[in-house]
């Protein structure tokens, strides 16, 4: 399912247009994002999904054509965690 089925569907079950239905989605990306840059705090829907930032420490790599080792500097990453809901939904019950 890309973007445009996304807000068809949810526009269909909420009962909004689909203006209303990518706004809402839109919204709720860029807020996802803002918390997740801060890195305070996690995003949680009970059940559903979890985002926070990680932390990446620095690590030496190898490059996969010369074999030269390449030094990764520390950064940050996203972690997504499916819900119990997800879960049993993705098991197909």
């Amino acid at each position: 399912m890309n973007r445009s089925e996304l807000v068809a569907a949810l526009s269909e079950r909420a009962e909004v247009t689909r203006k209303d239905a990518d706004a809402i989605l839109a919204a709720f990306a860029e807020t996802v994002g803002e918390v997740v840059a801060k890195g305070d705090e996690k995003v949680t829907i009970p059940g559903f999904l979890t985002f926070e930032r990680t932390h990446r420490a620095a690590r030496t790599a190898r490059n996969p054509q010369t074999g030269d080792p390449i030094q990764i500097p520390a950064g940050y990453s996203v972690k997504v965690s499916a819900g119990s809901k997800l879960k049993e939904a993705a098991k197909g019950k």
